[in-house]
Parts: structure tokens; C-alpha cells; sequence
């Protein structure tokens, strides 16, 4: 359906938890109005951690019918928020929140210029290899294949599809079809030769051909059915398009069965759209009705109306989306030409200073991951205060210039107290506060895309020489793991540096909870995308105390305490009877302080003890490792973190003290992605585990096995299918016989 207005990307402006309940249900009824679904206004919903409930929205959307509510009801709350409709004229200057949509973009060819492309049918008409061919591109052996063969006549005469058949797995339909000396009517069913027949290009669940029983996001339907054969198939290949099976429909198009690999619903839309978007914009005139997962396309191998439905290719123009998607973006550019070394060799262009020397450049991007209780949020106060004073940060000097700290986590003011309680902890005088500017967005922050021009506008006249966002999680946009999503959203520290060029130093959590039996110390969050996009990685990594050491460390405590109160009190008797061996002796110093101390002066000297002890538990130690992309790596650096600062283990206390993971620190917290193979296993492994666990209290349910898996039994189903040695009916599960 075309909206005038995408209302999804007006819901951008809205928090549903600035809004009560009643104007949280008529967000839902205009969505409904306008045609879109339920899962649009869930996705939002869930925004709202306090009061979204899974599941709500759908039991209420059913209800929504002839309430008279329209998408102007969104408009009006999104202009409510800050959003302004795009309405310039000639004479207006864009604001920096404006969006420019350039025609030009993603243009790579001119269909007035193309030549067609011939079409041929196959020489030797084989239906079976026509089909076979089509499931081997497309389909796991496991997989659920949708396909139709039946059909029915309108008034018109025209033939559609019936819903037809989706519970048999492509490597079943190969082996039948193999065995059916040329029939393919003997394993589908006889179809009409006036109509053809289809397939569904996307696996399915075995449970039906809807949208919800898509399985597998993998593929998209591209077809026109309003140009030339040969232009389309010409366009196709010339947009270096990742087909997969290009297939002729036997009348006046051509379906081209493009890989998207989506990870889900959401970025399957937003895929399609964006392949759409860019063929029209090449000339394709393609069928937009074609967008939803289950759609179907024509079944190659059969015959239509006296012509013959066949693979023209496969697996043609680039291998993947990911790499197409990359080339069409370079295509338009406003990039720079190539440059010639010799022109430079003798006069090389002076390189960035350094913001933190050794560490960081000037207008490079670092990152700085690490656990909640590294303390991130300090140490960021920590470097702002360095620059703004042009002092140490841990064990590197910083350039002294203004600083700018986006504050997304805490309130005002706690973060106001925060930077002077750290100021009073580092013993460092508050000459040059007016070097730090501190944004205070809590509750009020925006997606990244929409936020960083919003920054770039209010920053541009301060000269920051850093930026420092703290932490990013409050701006993401898009799915963390999606490495297309994540290179756009780190795209946008690319323009606040650019356009500022000033720094850009930002903070992520590593993952919650534990991965593949691993500590959450173990893994970042998200795509490998934020291992790679900046120019140093800050990695924080907690280094495991023995209680030898924290002993130690009491001890050292308390004889500098005793040590100084026996000085202060009887210099003399000191200077003639503590020998440096009685120093290392807390036992020894304690005689001695109540041979030379009053009770009231020893009592506070072993509060005074008491405290640092205290302190010494509650401190942590922690590994500074990274890595740099213009500076050779450094070595390690070990700190404590003791509220509310770090300091630098300069005694070496810590040197030889080991994380809890023999790993180094940026390949265990941004670890390698999982293949297929290894993620099946892993699947079927865990299956095997909660089968032989629940076996225990009897017979095992599908409920049993998604309680224990925590998993819901849609996935438990999927699971089972996958794996192949288990059996499902009437919600019990058994093994197959061996």
C-alpha cells in the first residue's frame, strides 16, 4: 500500500511512553486505518519498557473497526514532538535536520541507452531438471517448499492459484522427482496447461503459506510485467542484481529470485524496499504488490498457455546482498579521484595531532567497551577532564582544548556531581571547566541519524577538538547484529567527525548474561562492525583478585597508616627502633603505635584502618588492552577502580594477575560469528540436552522442551524438524527408532 507519509518513520519522533494509555491506543487504530500491521505497532510499543506487554497489541488490534481515527492522528503527535513536514521552497535554507532526497542516488544505469538481452528457451526440454535445479538453488533438503498446482477461473476468466501445498521438504520433492521418469504431475499433482503453476521462494514451516509461516527470510521477487522482455532481463544483469534463479514466467515477464538473507520480518521489509527503490530508480518498472515473503512466483518446468515456464539463469550478478548493497552505494558518490603516490612521496600531507598521544589522532573515531562495572562512565568523565586540562588520562597525556560530553544515561544532575566529585578525587584544581560542555539528553534522545545532525548544528561554532557519547545503546538504531545496520549507524560518527572535525569517542556495554557457556565479559554486544570501525578500541577486562593479594593489600594499608602515625607522634623513637623490616609487619607496627600513641590517637589510627581495608575490598582491577589503528600497539595497562576513579597500578601489583579467559581481550569481547553448521549443531546439541533432561518427569511435551530451552514451541517445532531423530504428535515428543 503507498502512504503519502510513512507514518512508521513519523513514530520515530514519538516516545508511547510520553503517552497515556488512551492516546497509546489511538496510535494503534491509525496504524490500523492506514493499513498497516499490528507488528508495526508492537515494534513501537516496545519501546516503552515499563508498560509494553508482549502480545497486547494483537489482542487489541482486532477490536480496532470503525473508530474513525487516521494517520492524522500520528502526524499531529509527531509535530507535537519536533517533527516538521518537508515543505521548501526555492528561496528557504535547509535546517539541519531537513533530509535531502537526491533523485540521482543509487542511479547506475540508463535504460534509454541498454541493449536488450535475448531470451532462448532450453534447447532440450527436461521438466524434471528444470524443477530440480530450482530447489537445489533455492532450498535446504530440510526445508518446507510451498507450491501450487490447482487453480480456479474468475468471471473473467482469468486462473489463480489456489493456497495449494507446503508440508513436504525439497529433498523429499527431488527424490520423488527423480523417480518420476519425466512426471511431475505424478509428485505435485497434474496442473492446468493454460494456467502453469507456482512455487513459493522462501521456505516455509510445514504449518501453512502466510507470511508467519516463513522461515527463512532468504529471497525477494523482482518482476515487471510491463516492459520488454530483453530490457528486463538486460536491467537485471546490468544492476549486478544477487540473483538466484531468474525464471521466465511463460507469458510477458521475469521473475528474478533475488537473495536478501534477511535475520528477520523487519529487515526483510526494509530490504525489499530499499531493491525496489533502487530498480525503479534504473528504469525496471517493477510489480510492487510482489514485496511479502510468501508470495509466489512461477513454477519453471511446467508449461502455460502453449509456452514453456524455464530457468533462464542462475546465481548471477554479485554473490550476496551484502556486497551489492555495498556497490550500489558507491556508485553515486561525491568521493574523491584516485591520487598518485608520486605526487606526495616527496611532500606527504602532515598528519593529524594527537588528542590522546600514542592513542588517538584528532578527528578519529575510538571506542571504549567494557562490562557495567568497569566503571566507563568515569573514565570518560576522566578523559573529558584531561583534555579540558590538557592532563593525563590513565597512562597518556591529552592536547588541551574544549570537549563536549553527550550525556544519554544520567540525570542532570548527577552527571554535574559526577564531574566535580572525580575532579575532587584526581586532585586536580578546576582551571579550565570552561572547557567542558556537558549535553544532557536523558529521556530526550533521538536515534543516532536524526540526533547527529542535531549535534553537528549546536557544535559547530564551539570548536571541540572531542566529542564523547556515553553510551551509545540509548541512540542505536536498527538491529545490533545486523552488520548493514551497524556500518550505518557507525556512518554517523563518521559525519560528526567530518563535519567538526573533532573526535569521536563513544561507549557500548559488552553483552548481558552468558554466550556459548562463556562469562559476559567474554562478548560485546552486537555486529563486529563496532571491532572494526574505530580508529582505537578501548577494551576494559576484569582481572580476578586472590584473596592473598587483597590480604596484601590490607596489610600495605595498614603499616603506611601505622607508620605515619608512629612518625608524626615520636619521630626519634622511630628513627632508633622501627627497622624496615618491622614496617612490612602489621603485628610489629601495632606494638609499636601502642608504645608511642595515646588510646584516643591509636583508636582513630585503626579506624583510619579500618576504612582503607574497606576500601580495599570494594575496588576492583582492571586490564587496559586495545588496538590502533595508527599507533603500534601499546602494552597493558592495569588499574584500580576505586569509586569513583582509576588509577594506574604504577607499584606493578597487578602485572601478573590473569583475566578469566586466556583470550585475547578484543577477540573475546567481539568474538567470530557462528556458521550455519556450527549454529545447527549447537541447536541440535541443546535439543538432545533438554530431550534426555525432561525424559526424567516422563513423557516429553513440546511445552516441557520450550520451558526448559527457553524458547517458545514454535521454535521447539522448528528445532525438532531440523534435527530429523525426534517425532512430533499431538504436542508429544518421542524419539525416532535408530
Amino acid at each position: 500500500m503507498e502512504h503519502k507519509l510513512n507514518l512508521l518513520e513519523l513514530l520515530d519522533y514519538i516516545n508511547p511512553s510520553m503517552l497515556n494509555y488512551q492516546e497509546w491506543l489511538n496510535v494503534g487504530m491509525a496504524l490500523k486505518h492506514e493499513g498497516y500491521t499490528a507488528s508495526d505497532w508492537e515494534d513501537w510499543s516496545k519501546r516503552d519498557g515499563t508498560r509494553y506487554k508482549p502480545g497486547e497489541c494483537f489482542r487489541k488490534w482486532t477490536s480496532f473497526e470503525g473508530n474513525g481515527i487516521t494517520g492524522a492522528t500520528i502526524t499531529q503527535f509527531a509535530k507535537d514532538y519536533g517533527w516538521k513536514p518537508k515543505q521548501y521552497s526555492e528561496s528557504r535554507e535547509l535546517d539541519w535536520n531537513d533530509e535531502i532526497n537526491d533523485q540521482d542516488d543509487y542511479i547506475v544505469i540508463d535504460k534509454n541507452w541498454i541493449e536488450g538481452k535475448e531470451i532462448s528457451e532450453p534447447s532440450n526440454w527436461n521438466p524434471v531438471k528444470e524443477l530440480t535445479t530450482y530447489l537445489e538453488t533455492l532450498f535446504e533438503a530440510a526445508e518446507n517448499v510451498g507450491y501450487v498446482t490447482s487453480t480456479w477461473q474468475t468471471d473473467e476468466g482469468k486462473y489463480l492459484p489456489t493456497k495449494g501445498n507446503w508440508d513436504r521438504t525439497a529433498g523429499e520433492l527431488i527424490q520423488l522427482l527423480n523417480q518420476s521418469n519425466g512426471d511431475i504431475g505424478s509428485v505435485l499433482g497434474d496442473y492446468n496447461p493454460e494456467a502453469g503453476a507456482w512455487i513459493r521462494f522462501n521456505p516455509l514451516d510445514g504449518k501453512g503459506v502466510k507470511n508467519d509461516n516463513v522461515s527463512e527470510f532468504k529471497y525477494a521477487l523482482v518482476e515487471s510485467d510491463t516492459m520488454d522482455l530483453e530490457k528486463q532481463n538486460a536491467i537485471m544483469r546490468e544492476l549486478e542484481l544477487p540473483i538466484a534463479t531468474l525464471v521466465f514466467s511463460g507469458k510477458k515477464s521475469i521473475h528474478a529470485i533475488v537473495k536478501v538473507d534477511a535475520a528477520n520480518y523487519d529487515e526483510y521489509r526494509k530490504r525489499v524496499d530499499y531493491l525496489y527503490d533502487v530498480c525503479k530508480k534504473n528504469g525496471l518498472n517493477i510489480d510492487s504488490q510482489n514485496r511479502n515473503p510468501s508470495r509466489l512466483s512461477r513454477m519453471p518446468g511446467v508449461e502455460r498457455d502453449g509456452k514453456k515456464q524455464f530457468i533462464i539463469d542462475t546465481n548471477i550478478g554479485k554473490p550476496n546482498w551484502e556486497e551489492w548493497n555495498e556497490w550500489i552505494e558507491g556508485i553515486n558518490d561525491d568521493l574523491p579521484d584516485p591520487e598518485s603516490l608520486t605526487d606526495y612521496w616527496d611532500n606527504m600531507p602532515e598528519l593529524a595531532p594527537p588528542l590522546i598521544k600514542g592513542l588517538l589522532r584528532q578527528g578519529h573515531k575510538m571506542l571504549m567497551a567494557g562490562p557495567s562495572k568497569a566503571g566507563k562512565s568515569f573514565a570518560l568523565i576522566e578523559l573529558s577532564i584531561a583534555i579540558a586540562e590538557g592532563d593525563k588520562w590513565l597512562s597518556w597525556d591529552c592536547t588541551k582544548g574544549k570537549v563536549l560530553y553527550v550525556n544519554l544515561e544520567l540525570d542532570r544532575a548527577s552527571a554535574l556531581h559526577r564531574f566535580k566529585d572525580v575532579y575532587t578525587e584526581l586532585g586536580l584544581q578546576p582551571n579550565n571547566i570552561n572547557n567542558i560542555d556537558i549535553w544532557n539528553l536523558r529521556g530526550k534522545s533521538v536515534p543516532m541519524d536524526k540526533l547527529a545532525p542535531k549535534l553537528i548544528r549546536r557544535a559547530m561554532k564551539n570548536n571541540y577538538i572531542a566529542v564523547i557519547i556515553d553510551p551509545i545503546y540509548k541512540v542505536l538504531t536498527g538491529d545490533e547484529n545486523s552488520a548493514d545496520q551497524m556500518a550505518h549507524f557507525t556512518n554517523q560518527f563518521d559525519k560528526i567527525a567530518t563535519e567538526l572535525g573533532s573526535s569521536v569517542i563513544y561507549c557500548h556495554h559488552h553483552s548481558k548474561g552468558t554466550q556459548g557457556g562463556k562469562k559476559s565479559t567474554d562478548r560485546a554486544s552486537g555486529s563486529g562492525v563496532f571491532a572494526r570501525d574505530p580508529d582505537a578500541l578501548i577494551d576494559l577486562i576484569e582481572l580476578d583478585l586472590t584473596e592473598e593479594l587483597l590480604k596484601q593489600q590490607e596489610g600495605n594499608a595498614a603499616n603506611a597508616l601505622y607508620v605515619k602515625a608512629v612518625q608524626e607522634a615520636n619521630y626519634d623513637y622511630f628513627d632508633e627502633n622501627v627497622g624496615l623490616d618491622d614496617q612490612q609487619s602489621v603485628s610489629q607496627m601495632n606494638n609499636h603505635a601502642k608504645l608511642v600513641l595515646s588510646k584516643e590517637a591509636l583508636d582513630k589510627v585503626e579506624k583510619e584502618i579500618n576504612q582503607e581495608v574497606k576500601s580495599v575490598r570494594i575496588r576492583s582491577a582492571w586490564r587496559v588492552e586495545g588496538t590502533l589503528r595508527e599507533y603500534p600497539k601499546f602494552s597493558p595497562v592495569n588499574m584500580w577502580f576505586q569509586y569513583p576513579v582509576h588509577k594506574v597500578d604504577n607499584a606493578g601489583i597487578l602485572k601478573d594477575i590473569q583475566p578469566d579467559s586466556e583470550q585475547p581481550a578484543w577477540k573475546k569481547n567481539f568474538p567470530k560469528k557462528k556458521s550455519s553448521n556450527e549454529r545447527k549443531k549447537e541447536q541440535n546439541e541443546s535439543l538432545e540436552v533438554a530431550y534426555e533432561s525432561c525424559t526424567i518427569e516422563g513423557n516429553v511435551t513440546l511445552e516441557s522442551l520450550s520451558e526448559f530451552m527457553g524458547v517458545t514451541p514454535k521454535t521447539v517445532r522448528n528445532r525438532i524438524r531440523n534435527h530429523g531423530g525426534y517425532w512430533v504428535t499431538n504436542g508429544e515428543v518421542g524419539r525416532k527408532p535408530d
